[in-house]
């Protein structure tokens, strides 16, 4: 099988080919880098068109050039998750994404080319700077329009794809006591001491955290933060973006963890938090989910540690850049805050 992974090896006859358009309708195209994505590349690609036989410009996702990144992707099926989630499910589940316009990918999934609507003029989240309330309250409409499809339901284990493999939640689980040390060497300086101080406590308990079950499972997004979320500036719409995390687990974790990581003042957090979590609650049951408001708020306060984890482990298996340290620095630092508002410590 071969196919351009990267916009440097596309050729017009390939982009009309795969996009249904004739044979030598498209003049020229051009490429640029957008977003800040630590695990793959993405590209908005400009097509100039004879007489607008395609779109005006799509984005191109494709893997990381880095060797050490592209291991861990295929350790953790990064790359594989995503394409699944665009060949099998986003068909099907009703939550505001881009369309697939092309997907190809190599036999074991660590190579692969895949190609999305442009949801331009909406915008990229800004972790470092943070979500309004109004842009959270966006962002758990589609999480409920993610979770409600599958909430509970046996289909489930039925993807075999989308399972975890019991290696890389093996690996995982060995992985973050280790890299822990490397993590909190790096932030010392950075964290207050109770933050210091909750970590480790947690990274103490994480074979406890590791150990939970969950109510009820459901299609989870696993990085459902605003960096990984498209708003439109007209309506506030929001679209969720980059699926390589995907899983089964509680939908109360990405809601912890998109309030957590997202909302930059604890304050303001901690007023909102119950509130917010009560309208996702109410959207999952309008949606025709069995889901129970009280046993959501109880893992949403015990998921707040997701936010501490995924920073821990993503931190310190990939490439390392200035943006991307302060940006685990505040997934880290937001969240363990938010655990110790909610003593979510006490239920480990």
């Amino acid at each position: 099988m071969s196919f351009p992974s990267h916009p440097d090896r596309f050729t017009t006859g390939w982009l009309e080919r795969v996009l249904g358009a004739p044979a030598g309708s498209l003049i020229a195209f051009s490429a640029k880098p957008v977003g800040t994505g630590q695990m793959s590349l993405s590209f908005r690609v400009t097509l100039n068109w004879k007489n607008n036989e395609g779109p005006a410009s799509l984005i191109a996702k494709c893997p990381s050039l880095d060797a050490g990144t592209r291991a861990i992707a295929a350790a953790l099926r990064a790359y594989a998750l995503e394409l699944g989630w665009y060949r099998e499910l986003a068909p099907q589940i009703s939550v505001a994404c881009p369309a697939c316009l092309h997907l190809e990918s190599n036999d074991d999934e660590t190579d692969f080319v895949l190609l999305l609507q442009d949801l331009a003029p909406a915008q990229q989240g800004d972790q470092l700077a943070g979500a309004s309330i109004a842009q959270i309250e966006a962002a758990l409409t589609q999480a409920a329009n993610l979770h409600a499809p599958y909430w509970g339901d046996t289909r489930l284990s039925q993807i075999g794809w989308l399972q975890p493999s019991p290696n890389t939640t093996a690996l995982i689980r060995q992985m973050a006591p280790a890299v822990y040390t490397q993590f909190r060497s790096r932030y010392t300086e950075r964290f207050a001491p109770e933050i210091l101080d909750l970590c480790d406590a947690f990274v103490a308990r994480i074979g406890a955290y590791f150990d939970l079950k969950p109510a009820s499972l459901t299609v989870q997004h696993r990085d459902f933060r605003i960096d990984n979320i498209l708003f439109a500036p007209d309506n506030g719409q929001a679209y969720v973006v980059d699926w390589q995390t995907l899983g089964p687990g509680p939908g109360a974790a990405d809601v912890a963890y998109l309030i957590g990581t997202s909302i930059a003042d604890a304050n303001v957090r901690a007023r909102e938090e119950e509130r917010l979590v009560s309208l996702y609650a109410d959207a999952l049951r309008a949606r025709g989910a069995a889901a129970d408001a009280e046993q959501i708020w109880r893992e949403y306060r015990l998921y707040a540690f997701s936010g501490v984890l995924m920073a821990i482990i993503a931190s310190t298996n990939v490439e390392r850049t200035e943006r991307g340290d302060e940006m685990f620095a505040v997934m880290a630092e937001r969240p363990a805050r938010q655990a110790l508002h909610l003593e979510s410590l006490s239920l480990l």
